[in-house]
């Protein structure tokens, strides 16, 4: 009997915890559908929204193709040019500073200076409308400035700022190549900006004795290396006299060869040398091409510059959809505040 009592609890407690298991999955399941519930709910709502207010939205969008065509007609064709340059020894900042102060005499419409900055006459001054600059965004930028941060400060340092925090802290100035643009309402003016945008640069002094500095450096650790070089080179001749040397006295049976091992193990150690100035050496004509100026040019303005054309740079559709989004946001404020006060009785 106690045998037979105790197998019918054991039954009861497997069934309870069927039970429990059951209605675990089957509130996960609800859970998970009610979520799929909500999702299509809000994408039926947004299409039910659109449909009730097609014709409201499709007239502001309408209204503000209109003014965008309006202004169009009214207003002259732009052009733009782009000049792609590397700027050097930490002068990005000077520059971006030089191409936010142009486009500021530009917006302010201050065409005198304008004239007197470039050099150039009124009408090709008030024809300028836009300078920007932005970086190239290159993933190896950012790797190759961590692998030099790392080859300049000690174990301890690079233990404590990993790759990431590098990363985070690598601003859009560091990045090495960096666009200019410039927009124009004549298509014939970009060729005589580019030397006054250089040369506010070139001409800084303090980059320039950075610049001198550095060279210097560069041509000095150059001339090292060669010599060193050359020293390897000439030790390695004697090396290779010192074993045809013993190669002929072990033919001749005169002699037992008692340090063949450790001429071999120098001989290794001198390739490894010369492997690794050659690689240092790389890297320094490599710097002396790239640093040989305060800011390289890698593309210059086109002296013709190309009409801004474009769906999505187009000005009435600019408006079209501004004026769409307009509508759709007031319309949402009305449904916002209506629930409100009905939220309130």
């Amino acid at each position: 009997m106690s045998t037979s009592h105790n197998n019918n609890e054991e039954e009861v407690d497997l069934g309870s915890l069927f039970k429990i298991i059951g209605k675990g999955f089957q509130n996960l399941f609800n859970f998970i559908g009610n979520i799929f519930k909500g999702i299509f709910h809000f994408f039926i709502s947004i299409l039910i929204f659109l449909k009730d207010n097609i014709v409201k939205i499709g007239i502001a969008a309408f209204i503000g193709f209109a003014i965008g065509v309006f202004i169009q007609v009214k207003s002259a064709d732009k052009y733009e040019s782009q000049m792609l340059v590397q700027p050097n020894f930490k002068s990005a900042n000077q520059l971006y500073n030089n191409i936010s102060y142009y486009n500021d005499l530009v917006k302010q419409k201050d065409t005198a200076n304008i004239q007197k900055t470039f050099k150039i006459d009124k009408e090709t001054a008030a024809s300028l409308k836009k300078f920007t600059i932005e970086p190239i965004i290159n993933e190896n930028d950012i790797i190759n400035s961590y692998n030099d941060f790392i080859l300049d400060v000690d174990t301890t340092t690079v233990k404590s700022y990993n790759f990431e925090d590098f990363k985070a802290s690598f601003s859009l100035l560091d990045y090495k190549i960096h666009k200019i643009n410039v927009v124009s309402e004549k298509s014939d003016v970009f060729n005589k900006l580019d030397e006054v945008i250089l040369s506010s640069l070139i001409k800084n002094k303090y980059f320039n004795r950075v610049k001198e500095l550095t060279n210097e450096n560069l041509n000095r650790t150059d001339s090292l290396l060669r010599t060193n070089l050359a020293q390897i080179d000439s030790l390695r001749v004697v090396y290779t006299k010192v074993m045809l040397e013993e190669a002929k006295k072990q033919n001749s049976g005169t002699s037992i060869d008692l340090g063949g091992k450790m001429r071999t193990t120098k001989e290794l150690e001198l390739f490894e040398t010369n492997r690794k100035i050659n690689a240092e050496l790389k890297g320094i004509v490599k710097n002396k091409s790239e640093k040989y100026e305060v800011i390289n040019v890698i593309s210059n303005f086109q002296p013709i510059g190309s009409e801004i054309k474009g769906v999505t740079r187009n000005i009435a559709f600019q408006l079209s959809v501004l004026g769409a989004l307009s509508m759709i946001f007031i319309l949402l404020l009305i449904k916002v505040n209506s629930y409100l006060n009905n939220y309130k009785k």
